[in-house]
């Protein structure tokens, strides 16, 4: 089992920035891939970031490519998701994801674990 935590979430105006935290705690060897989600008001759950165990491959959806950065220490087991120049279309509830088998992906179905997320708020 893995347990996920996620902080940092919180109100932030157009423009500004937000630095999201997942803890990890249990199996945290076998998180091979880790990922961020989110889900807006009656949209469904979208894939936006995902990172390798030893941070050597990374995806972003396109609508986030150029301002949110993942990264990920394995030290720390820890991944964090730093979201600059953020828009109102961003606000959502973040939730972190692990994947026990090897590959990026942005299928919901392929993540084995989830954290109970956290609100992003971003007012215009």
């Amino acid at each position: 089992q893995v347990q996920l935590v996620e902080s940092g979430g919180g109100l932030v105006q157009a423009g500004g920035s937000l630095r999201l935290s997942c803890a990890a705690s249990g199996r945290t060897f076998s998180t091979a891939v880790m990922g961020w989600f989110r889900q807006a008001p009656g949209k469904e759950r979208e894939f936006v970031a995902g990172i390798s165990r030893s941070s050597g491959s990374t995806m972003y959806v396109d609508s986030v490519k150029g301002r949110f950065t993942i990264s990920r220490d394995n030290a720390k087991n820890t991944v964090y998701l730093q979201m600059n120049s953020l828009k109102p279309d961003d606000t959502a509830v973040y939730y972190c994801a692990a994947k026990t088998s090897l590959g990026i992906t942005g299928s919901i179905s392929w993540y084995d674990y989830w954290g109970q997320g956290t609100q992003v708020t971003v007012s215009s």
